[in-house]
This record gives structure tokens, C-alpha cells and sequence, in this order.
């Protein structure tokens, strides 16, 4: 069967989709990515990549764009109660340029089916049945339905749905459960940092996609360092220099390579790292913010596996606080067991043609 895999042009999209699409191949289909921008890294997995985003097409000038006829909805988006709003137009301008590009690669290769995420409802254009993939803890319906709505194309509704949120933070009706497999591309950890500290250690990362304040939540974290009696490392930090003697600083790493070795980690809320730290049993500080951030920050919170905080929030007693408090480590634990019960990719893909049919 040829699996077709569409993704928007981000790398938090396209990598959650990779451990399906490579049990897929693994399987003996024929897996193609149909993605753009930085998002093509995902070639990196050995599986063939097909840009289908034009190069005119940028997130920042898009975004624009609707701040400026929609200034209200972009109110409510940076302040984190935007609902669909805004990240719905967003998506729609996105999926419209890649429409075209999808159809022609499909009109090429003539998929059997479509496999995409919930913001990449180009996906749903073409005529074969389309399964969407949550990466999030939104519902990815209510995403792809958001999204098609918005869209020149004609979309149709996906024959099923895969559910990778642990039922224990955010449960949706219908679907299929799959287990999410942390997945962040290749790169070389440094040999200190594969390995315990012998100190508790606190990863600090932040979002792949520019946007507003993005420093922010690491350089308060810095500003507590020194009074907490941990190793934080920064994740592709501003700065380097002038840091306490307990910050160490790297560049780009594999999330997941490196969870096994912190005791708490400081992010932005985005799904990947979120997901990938639940499943590592890793308790976790989460800053609420634009599109599914804050929701992810009070669903953590609300679960007991992490905490939510913005970077004024930040406090050396805070911060020991996430690397301290049993409850917090073992509400971490609970989901990480309940995410390894649910079905592999693998499972999946051995049953994908019952699936799709």
C-alpha cells in the first residue's frame, strides 16, 4: 500500500509522524513525506521527502498578516485563550499554498491513502481516505475540521483518527490509541551529557519556531540558577557567557537521547517536548502560551506530572521544587506507564489495512 504522509512545514509536526511512517515502511509499504521548509529534515530518517510548500510561503509574514485584519483574535492568541481562532487562519493560508503541489504529487505517485497531522489538512484534499495523527493534546478532529474549514480546497473527513494523548490528561471520543514515540531527528549529545551529573540536572529548552518572547522562560531560569543546587543545561541558548557556574549551555540535541539523564525539565509548552518528558517519566516546568501551550501547561499541571509557570513566576524555590517533590515524580511515572500499555506504532502498522478499509 502506498502511504502517503503529509505534515506542515515545521519540524514539531513532521517529527511526531516519523516512528508511524518508518513502521510503516518497515511493514513493506511504500512511505512518502510530503512536507516543506524545515520540516524536509525529516529525510534525515531515511525516507523519501517530497517539499510541497513553496519557498514564498513564511509563518511570520502570514501571522502578520492576520495580526493586522484580526488584531482581537491575536489578542486572545498570545494570551493563550485564542481557542482556533487564530491558529485555524494561520494553518488554512499555510494548507492553501500547499494544495496545489499535493495534488500534483498525488496525480504522480497516486497514494492509496493519506496519513497527516491535524494542521496539515492539505492532506484531505485528495481523493483516497486520509487518517489523521494527533501530536498534541488537542482533539485532532476539532483541528483538521478548524483548519478545512478555512480553506479554499474542499476537504473530506478522515476515515479514523490516532489518539496519542494519555487518556489521564486529555481523553477524546472516537479514534484509535497509539503510543506516542518520542522522536526529535538526529544530532550528536555531548558524552556529559548521555550520562547522570552526579547532581540533579535540569534540561532547559525552548520552541523550534520563532515567535514572541522566546528567551524569556531561560533567562529567568538563569536568573535563579545560582540559589538552586542543580546542573541546568540551556538548550540553544542567546547567550554563553556570563553564566552561573552551575548553567551549562549545548546546541542543538536530541530531546529524548537526554531526558533519561534530567531530573526536570523547563519548556515551552510545545507537544514534542511535552509529550517526549511524559513519557520519559521526567517531571516537567511548562510555560503557558500562544496556540496549545497554555492548554498544555494546565493539563500537566492538573494531572500532578509537572508544574505551570511563566517566567515571572520564576523562583530558586520553584525550581527546586520540580526536582523535590515525590508527587510530582511519581504523577510523572503513572503516565509513563500508561502511555508504554498503549498499542507501538509497530502494532499499528501491522493492522493498517484493516484500518484504512
Amino acid at each position: 500500500m502506498r502511504v502517503l504522509v503529509v505534515s506542515a512545514p515545521l519540524l514539531g509536526h513532521v517529527f511526531p509522524l516519523l516512528p508511524l511512517a518508518l513502521a510503516l515502511r518497515e511493514a513493506g509499504h511504500d512511505v512518502v513525506i510530503a512536507t516543506g521548509g524545515e520540516a524536509v529534515r525529516a529525510g534525515e530518517s531515511g525516507l523519501p521527502v517530497e517539499d510541497v510548500v513553496g519557498p514564498d510561503v513564511h509563518f511570520g509574514r502570514v501571522a502578520a498578516r492576520i495580526m493586522l485584519t484580526h488584531p482581537l483574535v491575536a489578542r486572545a492568541e498570545l494570551r493563550g485563550s485564542g481557542r482556533l481562532d487564530f491558529v485555524s487562519r494561520l494553518f488554512a493560508a499555510v494548507n492553501n499554498a500547499m494544495t496545489a503541489p499535493l495534488q500534483a504529487l498525488a496525480t504522480r505517485w497516486r497514494p492509496d491513502v493519506v496519513l497527516h497531522e491535524p494542521l496539515a489538512a492539505a492532506g484531505s484534499t485528495l481523493d483516497v481516505p486520509s487518517i489523521v495523527q494527533d501530536v498534541s493534546l488537542f482533539d485532532g478532529l476539532e483541528l483538521t475540521a478548524a483548519v478545512s474549514a478555512r480553506m479554499k480546497a474542499e476537504t473530506h473527513a478522515p476515515a479514523t483518527v490516532l489518539r496519542t494523548a494519555p487518556a489521564s490528561l486529555a481523553k477524546f471520543p472516537g479514534g484509535l490509541p497509539m503510543r506516542f514515540v518520542p522522536h526529535a531527528g538526529t544530532g550528536e549529545v555531548p558524552a556529559w551529557l548521555a550520562e547522570p551529573s552526579g547532581t540533579p540536572r535540569i534540561l532547559v529548552s525552548r520552541s523550534t519556531a520563532p515567535g514572541p518572547g522566546a528567551g524569556r522562560m531561560m533567562a529567568a531560569v538563569v536568573e535563579a540558577a545560582a540559589h538552586v543546587d542543580a546542573e541546568f543545561v540551556l538548550v540553544r541558548p542567546d547567550r554563553t557567557d556570563g553564566l552561573p557556574d552551575n548553567v551549562r549551555t549545548t546546541g542543538w540535541v536530541p530531546v529524548p537521547a537526554v531526558l533519561p539523564f534530567c531530573d526536570g525539565i523547563v519548556h515551552h509548552g510545545g507537544a514534542g517536548t511535552l509529550l517526549a518528558a511524559l513519557a520519559a517519566g521526567v517531571p516537567q516546568l511548562v510555560e503557558p502560551g500562544p496556540g496549545d501551550r497554555t492548554a498544555h501547561a494546565t493539563a500537566v499541571a492538573g494531572r500532578g506530572a509537572g508544574l505551570k509557570a511563566t517566567p515571572r513566576d520564576i523562583t530558586p524555590e520553584l525550581l527546586t521544587t520540580l526536582i523535590t517533590t515525590p508527587k510530582l515524580q511519581a504523577a510523572a511515572c503513572e503516565v509513563r506507564e500508561e502511555m508504554a500499555k498503549m498499542p507501538a506504532p509497530a502494532d499499528i502498522a501491522r493492522q493498517w489495512e484493516s484500518i484504512v478499509t
